[in-house]
């Protein structure tokens, strides 16, 4: 089943049980599958773009409540958070720091990376092969941490 399909059929879903905060999160992810399709000159969407696009929805959710929060706005904080915990169900669970760290050596000994120069060529594989697994930021510290 793709991730439409599984969107689409949660979606009736919520709309059976009548839970408003699933129900925007699920639609909020829909439209941005919808804008994906027809914004791409590719036919067909691929599921790392997917990813990109889920972890994207979530860190939006994220950014917003701290927004919220800083103005003293919880009950809109809460909502975004648990939007954000609803989109992240879709994604494939995260790694351990330990296990973003394993994989990262890995990456370095089959890429013969010798230090921090070849932080670049590093990081390419590792955000393509943790892709969904493990953000960004915490990707790069273990990149740097090991290269160094």
């Amino acid at each position: 089943m793709t991730l439409q399909e599984q969107i689409t059929k949660d979606m009736k879903e919520a709309m059976r049980e009548k839970d408003k905060i699933r129900l925007a999160a699920l639609r909020a992810v829909k439209s941005a599958l919808l804008l994906m399709a027809t914004d791409s000159q590719k036919k067909k969407i691929e599921p790392a773009d997917e990813l990109k696009m889920l972890q994207k929805q979530v860190k939006q959710r994220k950014d917003s409540a701290e927004v919220d929060k800083k103005q003293n706005r919880d009950d809109l904080a809460e909502i975004e958070l648990k939007e954000a915990e609803i989109i992240e169900s879709y994604l494939p669970d995260k790694l351990s720091p330990e296990e973003i760290e394993a994989e990262v050596k890995k990456i370095v000994d089959e890429g013969n990376a010798s230090g921090m120069q070849d932080m670049g060529k590093v990081m390419g594989v590792a955000n393509k092969k943790l892709a969904g697994r493990a953000e960004g930021k915490d990707i790069a510290d273990k990149v740097k941490q090991v290269l160094s």
